[in-house]
């Protein structure tokens, strides 16, 4: 039986990118500000699914009338950061890639954040 060089290749490889993901330095997320003049200074739309992502425990703060240590808080955040990826797809999908328009940057934040954190009473810019 021969050693199997090249799965060992592909498997150290993936360890090391694992490994590189992991350690390296992450940019800052960009705060509101960056967001006040998207006609002279358009975002990408990764940019703004960021920014709303980082706005999970706000949000949960709010969903559960401002108890941040509370049970129904930290499910809150739990359920939000679990639903990121979906809430990725579902906006890559709907939106275009260049958010240059307060209203684009509107329905982009708020379909982000309703997706991440439902909300009864929440407007909803797709109805």
């Amino acid at each position: 039986m021969q050693f199997p060089k090249a799965t060992v290749i592909l498997v150290s490889a993936a360890l090391i990118f694992v490994a590189w993901e992991h350690f390296r330095d992450r940019p800052d997320s960009p705060d509101s500000a960056r967001f006040t003049n998207l006609a002279s200074n358009p975002a990408e739309r990764s940019e703004v699914v960021d920014w709303v992502v980082t706005q999970i425990p706000e949000l949960c703060q709010e969903a559960s009338d401002g108890e941040q240590g509370s049970d129904a808080y930290s499910e809150c955040v739990k359920r939000g950061e679990s639903r990121t990826s979906a809430c990725r797809r579902q906006i890559y999908d709907a939106f275009p890639a260049i958010i240059a328009s307060d209203r684009i940057f509107r329905d982009v934040s708020i379909t982000m954040m309703n997706c991440l954190v439902p909300q009864s009473g929440l407007i909803n810019p797709q109805q």
